[in-house]
């Protein structure tokens, strides 16, 4: 887990030790003269080469012929020396101009003419730094070689390499200034024009700076490598990923091993009168040691800072002799933060209200260990968040799931239980710890949520976040598709199909099956044989002696709906016969003494009034014999309506979210009634004919016990029942 070291303090290497920056510099400045010299003698053969084979050409020996001219030839020589006096001026008037006209006279092919500005760019850049010219004269020179990139007349690398002379040869004091230009310019590294060019020399350039710096002393400008770096690459850079998530074993924390040499447990009255030795940075001037209320001894001395080897290489705790000396360690180490709380004294407020005022923050590169500062860094706040921080890191990583890790790596389950309560006593020394530890606590238990998010990322191989389009699949218009059926049908409460708009659910709901709604017999607009040609049969029976003018065979309007009936109800009509008809009320006469043969007479018969009561009872008892779960499957009816109202009473402001109704409605009905039965009514109301024939007993009941009326809803349960 790579933020576990990236999170703890870089390591001191004690032998690394950098040579003197005049040293450097004055052996750079020989290389420099040695190589001038060098290119001066070079420049002085191809000028006598040239001069030789133009006396060996002769005047207009070997010219065209006469009214022909031939182009002229590119000449190293002049052409460097041109570009070289332009680099000058460019750089005297700090303007870009001399050179765009330069390349734009000077003979020759664009590559041959841009590969002769780069090395001019060079050779005015060794006359700077031998000269020891301001870093701004060297920072001038690399912007009009990026200006010269942008327009076209030199090669993409030139700004790079002349960064990687000029850090190669300054001292380091120059190259914070240098590297300061870098930072800035990340927005041009990174740009197209840049990028696939000069990435590799920029991360060759900042590894040289690395191995120069020393890590102990030159901390800040190490970091500032790294964020630079960062921002440059992106996230699934190969090159800057810890794939194997590998720890940095060289992180090792060195305090006093031998107990005979140790001062702890010794009174130090005279050294503190005097004034304690410390180191610098230890302890500010006006603060003043806090003494501690815990007895601090060697034991408790080596057991706090051994912790730091398992924080360094966290694979110890899977193996048993480790992890019991570790759970030893931590319950002492733990138990004194838990017994020796600090408190919000004057000296931290101080300590805040100079870092609000822009204080100096001291940040040491790796923790101080000495026996001395034992009770001042108990006492210190920033210091136990850091051990308390590092308890966090560590166990993240034990519980996770790693890819490299091994299988042999697996916590017991009693491991795994003291790690659980271990973490939830660290949140609350942190959050007990001053200042604001309620904040920092919650801060970092987000933060390490969050890092469960890149553990995962990094398990998968690291895939790039930038998806790139295949090269032959061409952008293709987005279509809108319509929204199949089961996006939108029964996604409401009690499967309510909802269409966009309330009236439309509503009158959608009245019915939600298509298919039954059409086989609805209020949706039956086609006559029946019998109703349609009642009055035709009776006027084709003689005993009536209607006249044929007023016969409604004769109404062709009559005739041409009779046809499409008997189409689509009668069997005469597709059958042959060998009958002719001359018209179309003669073939209707003769359909319909056929169909007055066939269909049943109209009954004469007058039902009394006992026969209606007997009927109207049967369809009571049998309405009455259902069962009470038919009952509660039915839509409410107004009766219902008014017995559950008077039970709701003030209770129907509470009912009223959980049946779907709007804030606006509810203000509607508080508006309408001051009676709470009245509004409880109202509300009923509006709920029916929202819901439609889903406005049932079930459903009411159902929303009830959601909102917490329980007893009201077993006493509409108990009502119905009974009423059944």
């Amino acid at each position: 887990m790579g933020k576990l070291n990236n999170f703890f303090h870089i390591s001191i290497t004690s032998s690394e030790e950098h040579g003197s920056n005049l040293t450097a510099n004055s052996n750079s400045t020989q290389q420099f003269r040695t190589g001038r010299q060098e290119h001066q003698l070079q420049h002085q053969e191809e000028l006598r080469a040239a001069e030789r084979w133009r006396h060996k050409r002769g005047p207009q020996s070997a010219g065209p012929a006469r009214g022909t001219m031939s182009p002229p030839l590119f000449s190293l020589p002049e052409a460097r020396l041109r570009f070289t006096n332009s680099t000058r001026d460019a750089l005297t008037n700090k303007t870009i101009k001399p050179l765009l006209n330069a390349f734009n006279q000077i003979p020759g092919s664009e590559n041959e003419k841009k590969c002769t500005l780069d090395q001019s760019f060079r050779v005015v850049l060794e006359e700077e730094i031998i000269n020891q010219a301001s870093c701004e004269n060297v920072l001038a020179i690399i912007s009009l070689a990026i200006n010269g990139v942008t327009d076209g007349i030199c090669t993409a690398s030139t700004p790079f390499v002349l960064l990687g002379d000029v850090l190669d040869c300054l001292p380091l004091d120059q190259c914070d200034k240098i590297f300061t230009f870098v930072e800035k310019n990340v927005t041009t590294w990174k740009s197209n024009t840049f990028y696939s060019a000069g990435k590799n020399y920029l991360l060759r350039m900042c590894n040289d700076l690395l191995r120069r710096l020393s890590k102990s002393q030159n901390t800040v400008f190490c970091g500032r490598i790294q964020l630079f770096l960062a921002r440059l690459f992106p996230l699934s850079e190969k090159s800057g990923l810890n794939l194997q998530s590998q720890f940095n074993l060289e992180n090792v924390t060195v305090f006093n091993t031998n107990e005979q040499e140790s001062t702890l447990g010794q009174k130090h009255i005279e050294e503190r009168d005097e004034g304690m030795e410390v180191e610098e940075g230890e302890m500010g001037d006006d603060e003043a040691p806090t003494s501690c209320s815990i007895p601090i001894d060697y034991n408790l001395y080596r057991k706090f800072w051994s912790l730091q080897d398992y924080f360094r290489n966290p694979v110890q705790c899977y193996e048993k002799i480790s992890w019991k000396t570790f759970l030893k360690y931590s319950e002492e180490v733990l138990a004194v933060f838990k017994s020796y709380k600090l408190d919000d004294t004057q000296a931290s407020r101080k300590k805040l209200e100079e870092l609000k005022t822009g204080g100096e923050h001291v940040y040491f590169a790796k923790f101080l260990t000495s026996e001395k500062l034992m009770d001042l860094q108990l006492s210190d706040s920033n210091f136990r968040r850091h051990i308390l921080l590092q308890y966090l890191i560590l166990f993240q990583y034990l519980k996770g799931q790693v890819k490299f890790k091994s299988s042999n790596y697996v916590l017991t389950d009693e491991q795994s239980l003291w790690i659980e309560d271990t973490t939830k006593l660290v949140y609350q020394l942190l959050s007990e710890n001053p200042p604001d530890g309620e904040r920092f606590s919650k801060m970092v238990e987000h933060i390490l949520n969050t890092e469960e998010n890149w553990n995962t990322w990094k398990n998968e191989g690291c895939p790039s976040f930038v998806k790139e389009r295949p090269s032959d699949s061409k952008p293709t218009r987005l279509v809108r598709k319509r929204p199949a059926p089961e996006d939108f049908l029964g996604k409401g409460p009690n499967k309510k199909i909802l269409m966009g708009n309330e009236e439309l659910t509503r009158l959608w709901n009245l019915c939600p099956d298509n298919m039954e709604a059409c086989k609805s017999e209020t949706r039956e607009y086609m006559p029946t044989l019998e109703e349609f040609f009642e009055e035709a049969i009776e006027q084709a029976d003689p005993e009536n002696m209607v006249e044929n003018e007023y016969k409604a065979v004769n109404n062709s309007n009559y005739g041409w709906r009779a046809l499409r009936l008997l189409a689509r109800r009668s069997p005469h009509f597709f059958q042959p016969t060998n009958q002719q008809f001359k018209s179309l009320p003669e073939y209707l006469e003769n359909m319909v003494i056929k169909l007055a043969k066939e269909l049943p007479p109209p009954s004469e018969e007058i039902k009394t009034g006992e026969d209606e009561d007997e009927e109207d009872n049967d369809a009571l008892l049998k309405e009455n014999n259902e069962s009470p779960d038919v009952q509660r499957d039915k839509p409410v009816t107004g009766g219902q309506i008014e017995s559950f109202a008077n039970k709701l009473g003030e209770q129907w402001k509470t009912l009223a979210p959980y049946l779907e109704m709007k804030d606006s409605d509810i203000r509607q009905i508080e508006s309408d009634s001051e009676d709470v039965k009245m509004r409880a009514k109202q509300l009923l109301v509006a709920w029916q004919d929202q819901e439609g024939i889903h406005a049932t007993p079930e459903n009411l009941i159902t929303a009830m016990n959601k909102a917490g009326l329980s007893d009201l809803a077993e006493s509409l349960t108990n009502d119905t029942e009974n009423s059944s």
